[in-house]
């Protein structure tokens, strides 16, 4: 409502109850003038006090009222929101929790696979390692015996050749020897140089 709008109500106002006030005055006798100008004051104070209780509701509450409705949508505004992400946050926390026995499940699945290919590689390991073991061994065992009729060999020649001498030695006279020389040195002139 404009100011103008506001003057012409209250002008409206105070004629109105200035003619209530002056008939009632003439109605109830004695001295009209001395009543209604009593009268008069009377409903012109409740005029000013109506008016300023309007000026006060109509221009100073609406802004309060405003701001207080303003700040009440807000919070349920936000209040909504926070009910929403709230229920957002409890359906995801309800599925988590009914997919729990699922993935728990799942997991164990996957454990157990995964052990069990563990096992399988494990095994497989461990089978090459005991032929690799087996492949050295024999190797070993082979060098071994290798070295074994190499020194075996190296022994019975010597046993033969320790044998030889003590039968060449019991057998060589101071005759056999002369001869053996003598023969040694007629090869020699018969060779050419």
């Amino acid at each position: 409502m404009s100011r103008r709008g506001l003057q012409r109500a209250l002008l409206a106002a105070v004629v109105m109850l200035s003619s209530s006030a002056l008939a009632r005055a003439a109605e109830e006798g004695g001295s009209a003038a001395d009543q209604t100008v009593g009268t008069v004051i009377k409903w012109i104070h409740f005029v000013i006090l109506a008016g300023l209780v309007y000026w006060v509701f109509a221009k100073l509450l609406p802004p309060v009222f405003r701001r207080n409705a303003d700040n009440i949508s807000a919070a349920i505004a936000k209040a909504a929101a926070a009910k929403t992400e709230a229920e957002k946050q409890f359906q995801n926390a309800a599925a988590k929790l009914a997919s729990l026995e699922k993935e728990i499940a799942e997991f164990r699945v996957i454990a157990q696979r995964e052990a069990s290919a563990e096992i399988a590689r494990l095994r497989r390991v461990t089978k090459g390692d005991v032929e690799r073991i087996g492949i050295a061994a024999k190797a070993e065992i082979e060098a071994a015996e290798r070295a074994a009729r190499v020194e075996l060999k190296a022994l019975a020649a010597k046993l033969a050749v320790d044998g030889a001498e003590a039968l060449l030695a019991k057998q060589m006279t101071p005759s056999v020897q002369e001869a053996l020389n003598s023969q040694f040195v007629q090869s020699l002139q018969g060779r050419p140089n």
